[in-house]
């Protein structure tokens, strides 16, 4: 039945909650002008360097949703709670650390499942044929400045958007689509004067607020850097194996947030603090079939590897050096070489025993570089 003008932005936000959503907000199709203007200088500035895929095309593409959809009036901005709990207490062993979205399963396959029901119900609020296009952090949509905003939250120091009822745990959604609905209107709040979240970073990645360095953000190192990381930032990126969840940790609107009952974003195995030596021994099916249906598979295996090793290196534990003089052999020179660094700040006779085993052997210039720097290391611990 065809919702009243009156009646169908209720609608529409009923239809969403009815989805699974947790918040359902309206905005109009027109252009984010200011949100573009930042990226564009973010770009400029160098501060998104390393993603090719990031350009200035996305960006104007990005922040025009008349561009994205033919004939577009409203979007539809949603979000989706991942706040399912706290981890699983862990045993002694070296754990690392897993941002909590990667907890669960991939945010993706739910979220879009989700909105096309939300999508095939909205032909009979607006009484006609609806044209749409959804959007799940995975296409050339700025998220974050519809949901700003529409008014499902604001822009935080870090980036991320904070909500009122769930904080910056939520996964965010667009849909924008050719119905014509009264906009909701952005939320009159800030972080004031709190800067919490830029002096928790480790590595300084929030250089100004509202700005990060895609290139010192120990999420990009961590998941979408495909080589060495570099060896200044090792040390700083802690026991994190996969994205990072400090500047939302220390965030004052997080520490009320409502939690979300949301069976496929719990944890999985021992996501939140994996075991990381048996990652070290992971082969490609063993690392697919681990990590099925999971984000975490954004990072490769060779990544992930790399990763378990730098925080091995900076956990420090000396359990670890067997697994890690086993990656000494690894067929990757990127895991040799973090092995090779992760040895020498653990350092011990085995681990140098390990790496003057691996010198004789290792071929590749810069994995050798690694073995010499982590001897000297190793040495003068």
């Amino acid at each position: 039945m065809q919702a009243t003008h009156a009646n169908a932005e209720r609608a529409v936000k009923r239809l969403a909650l009815d989805c699974g959503f947790d918040i359902a907000r309206i905005t109009t199709a027109d252009a984010f002008s200011r949100d573009e203007a930042a990226a564009l200088k973010r770009i400029r500035d160098g501060h998104m360097d390393g993603l090719s895929w990031y350009t200035e095309e996305r960006v104007r593409r990005a922040n025009r949703p008349q561009s994205l959809l033919e004939g577009a009036k409203s979007v539809i901005s949603l979000a989706l709670s991942y706040n399912t709990g706290e981890p699983n207490a862990p045993d002694s062993q070296p754990r690392g650390k897993i941002a909590r979205y990667a907890w669960g399963d991939d945010y993706h396959d739910v979220i879009k499942a989700r909105l096309r029901e939300f999508a095939d119900g909205l032909p009979a609020i607006a009484g006609r044929a609806v044209s749409t296009r959804v959007f799940v952090d995975d296409g050339p949509m700025n998220d974050r400045a519809a949901a700003a905003r529409a008014g499902v939250g604001w822009f935080g120091k870090n980036t991320n958007i904070l909500t009122p009822s769930h904080g910056s745990w939520v996964f965010l959604a667009q849909v924008i689509t050719d119905i014509a609905l009264e906009p909701d209107a952005p939320l009159k709040k800030t972080c004031g004067d709190c800067v919490l979240c830029i002096d928790a970073c480790p590595t300084g990645a929030i250089v100004a607020p509202y700005v990060v360095d895609n290139t010192r953000c120990i999420s990009y190192l961590t998941i979408e850097l495909r080589g060495a990381i570099p060896r200044e930032l090792r040390p700083l990126v802690g026991d994190w194996v996969f994205g990072c969840d400090i500047c939302q940790d220390v965030c004052p609107v997080n520490r009320k947030a409502t939690g979300s009952l949301e069976a496929a974003f719990k944890q999985r195995h021992d996501f939140a603090a994996p075991a990381l030596t048996p990652l070290l021994d992971l082969d490609a099916a063993g690392f697919s079939a681990r990590f099925r249906r999971s984000p975490i598979k954004r990072a490769k295996r060779v990544g992930l590897q790399r990763n378990v090793c730098v925080a091995l290196g900076n956990i420090g534990d000396p359990v670890a050096v067997p697994a890690l003089a086993n990656a000494l052999h690894s067929d990757s020179d990127i895991v040799r070489l973090h092995a090779a660094w992760a040895l020498g700040r653990i350092g011990g006779n085995d681990a140098e025993t390990a790496l003057r085993s691996a010198l004789d052997e290792e071929t590749d210039a810069e994995v050798i570089d690694e073995i010499r720097l982590a001897l000297e290391e190793a040495e003068a611990s």
